[in-house]
């Protein structure tokens, strides 16, 4: 299942709305086919794997299936992999996660069984959900999933105190050439209006390899007090060929400031308050209903992160950590925030352990000198799938 989990994550970013999976068969113990969405529209996963197992000459009948999401039983823009799964004679089928759509959640799982078919579910359920995180938000939710980059020193600080006439990086080369990979991959790159006046960011993917003509992601800025065009206008200018976005307070939306930046062909959304900040899950719901965005990519700062992850919208955060020290307490630190995180109760009205925010970590690999940190939310609170696993 581990290799069925790493083929699934090459089709990141081309098979949106439907979710990464990945398949492999097994014949006496060894893997002798395999198979992945590789996009929209394209062949599933498990009907790549019998295709390769077919092409290699292997007996599909004689062999297991691992497969990372339970198969659909359903006709979409292809047939269901349940009624491939039975022509390949395959009688043994392991499951990493239930397919998470209410409409049709155990459905391949019961007919299979319904047809002779031994069905496990479960097998590596924790990294096979992870998978379809991007997926949960999608249907369940109905909002783009959401990436927290942050990049921070080794005392947790993600720039110095005090303004300078250009941003100083705090991690390598190699972490910033993952982040432009993370910029090609989101329709939305998401700051806060501080990181504006502090850094006027370009917000675009600058990959060596990139089109010319590959549309750039929607900038979006998150502030209470939005600019007059003639504040920030070197800003607009550099971003007048983009669509730009400013999530605000629903009064400030009605402004004489959101005025004047709508007549300079800027939008601006006047997100509702909730009881910690702007409701920022309905600017994600927008951004997915309104501009097809499946991904947003948030880059800060502090007290944006710390508001994202504590409304628990944070889907994943990629945290690149720097061998440094900056040693200054009053350098700008990467979480924070004057509000408990969702769940946390009147603990976190002061800070205390009690009501920290709590992540979960999913991975961690070298990125040039720095280290670069997968978490996650420590549970999936608005969908638990537990249930899912005894079907």
């Amino acid at each position: 299942m581990a290799e069925a989990v790493r083929l699934a994550r090459q089709g990141l970013g081309a098979t949106a709305p439907n979710p990464c999976v990945g398949a492999v068969l097994v014949q006496d113990g060894e893997i002798v086919a395999r198979g992945w969405h590789t996009a929209h529209g394209k062949p599933h996963a498990e009907r790549e794997a019998i295709a390769d197992a077919r092409a290699r000459g292997v007996d599909t009948a004689a062999c297991d299936l691992y497969v990372t999401l339970e198969p659909c039983n359903h006709h979409g823009k292809t047939p269901p992999c349940t009624e491939a799964v039975l022509e390949a004679g395959i009688r043994r089928v392991f499951v990493g996660a239930a397919d998470p759509n209410p409409r049709v959640a155990g459905g391949g799982g019961e007919f299979l069984r319904s047809r002779g078919v031994t069905v496990d579910m479960g097998v590596l359920g924790q990294e096979c959900r992870d998978l379809i995180a991007d997926f949960l938000a999608w249907q369940l939710e109905h909002r783009a999933y959401c990436i927290l980059k942050l990049a921070e020193t080794l005392d947790g600080r993600i720039a110095a105190r005090g303004s300078r006439a250009e941003p100083e990086a705090v991690s390598g080369p190699e972490s910033h050439a993952r982040v432009q990979a993370l910029r090609a991959l989101a329709g939305a790159v998401i700051v806060g209006g501080g990181t504006l006046r502090a850094d006027n960011p370009r917000l675009t993917c600058r990959q060596p390899d990139r089109r010319p003509d590959a549309p750039q992601p929607l900038a979006v800025v998150v502030t209470r007090r939005l600019p007059w065009p003639d504040e920030e206008r070197h800003w607009l200018l550099m971003h007048r060929h983009r669509e730009l976005i400013f999530w605000t307070s629903e009064e400030a939306a009605r402004s004489d400031a959101a005025k004047a930046l709508a007549a300079s062909q800027v939008r601006v959304w006047g997100l509702p308050e909730g009881p910690r900040g702007l409701a920022l899950r309905s600017g994600l719901e927008r951004l997915f209903s309104e501009c097809g965005v499946h991904y947003a990519l948030c880059e800060g700062g502090g007290r944006l992160a710390y508001s994202l992850a504590g409304q628990g919208l944070a889907d994943e955060t990629r945290l690149f950590l720097s061998p440094r020290v900056l040693g200054d307490a009053c350098a700008v630190p990467a979480f924070c925030g004057g509000f408990a995180p969702e769940g946390a109760g009147d603990a976190g009205d002061a800070p205390c352990m009690a009501g920290a925010l709590r992540l979960r970590f999913c991975g961690a690999e070298p990125s040039g000198e720095d280290m670069m940190l997968t978490l996650r939310p420590q549970t999936f609170a608005a969908h638990d799938l537990a249930h899912k696993e005894a079907l």
